[in-house]
């Protein structure tokens, strides 16, 4: 095995040292047991490489983000940003409030350097219905979903021919709340695909049954 040279590694420049670092921690992970869980390996990136994505539900307020912030701060970063690797670029599942508050406000921006600490989820899933719900996963356990963001993402994952079962197993919800989403903001484009069972079509009356029912009156 070949031997990480530290000394050599201190010596360089500061984006070289921090890229040679995270090549290292790369490595060991690929051999690592715990190889399949993203927290084994926590690299640092340059802050302008991660994004944000357009689909998280989840609403911080300015109070809480300030808190953030001085937790931040005092107790450093103590978990890292989950990301999706495409392209060389980052989109955030989870995490995206720590990502603002390392990206935004400077007292921890200049602390960390301008980078961000992340793991890489799921590096073999790409489709962006499998991104939407890793989010909705993370978030529903904590904070609070403003529930328009919310249905717009059944929605979205309707358009992807997710079945309501689908929805319902991969976001951890039940038909009926899955049901009620789909309802606030779309309640005709969800079904617009659907087609209607034999007990909805209307039977014509012709007008020979039409006599037959006045003269029993």
């Amino acid at each position: 095995m070949e031997i990480i040279n530290l000394t050599e590694i201190e010596s360089l420049p500061l984006r070289e040292k921090i890229e040679a670092i995270n090549q290292a921690k790369l490595a060991l992970h690929k051999i690592s047991p715990f190889n399949k869980e993203p927290v084994d390996c926590v690299i640092w990136v340059p802050n302008t490489d991660v994004r944000s994505n357009s689909y998280n539900p989840n609403s911080v307020a300015v109070p809480e983000m300030r808190l953030l912030e001085i937790s931040i701060l005092e107790d450093g970063y103590t978990q890292p940003v989950v990301t999706w690797l495409e392209d060389g670029n980052r989109e955030i599942i989870d995490g995206h409030h720590r990502g603002v508050v390392g990206k935004n406000f400077p007292a921890v921006s200049s602390r960390v350097l301008n980078y961000l600490p992340v793991v890489t989820a799921n590096a073999d899933r790409i489709d962006k219905g499998d991104r939407i719900a890793a989010t909705i996963r993370h978030n529903r356990a904590r904070g609070k979903h403003r529930i328009d963001a919310m249905s717009e993402i059944v929605l979205e994952l309707k358009r992807r021919n997710w079945s309501d079962k689908k929805i319902g197993e991969q976001l951890g919800m039940d038909p009926d709340e899955v049901l009620r989403l789909a309802q606030i903001t779309g309640l005709a484009e969800m079904f617009a695909d659907k087609e209607f069972s034999e007990a909805w079509e209307v039977e014509r009356i012709d007008e020979t049954d039409t006599l037959n029912i006045e003269e029993e009156k």
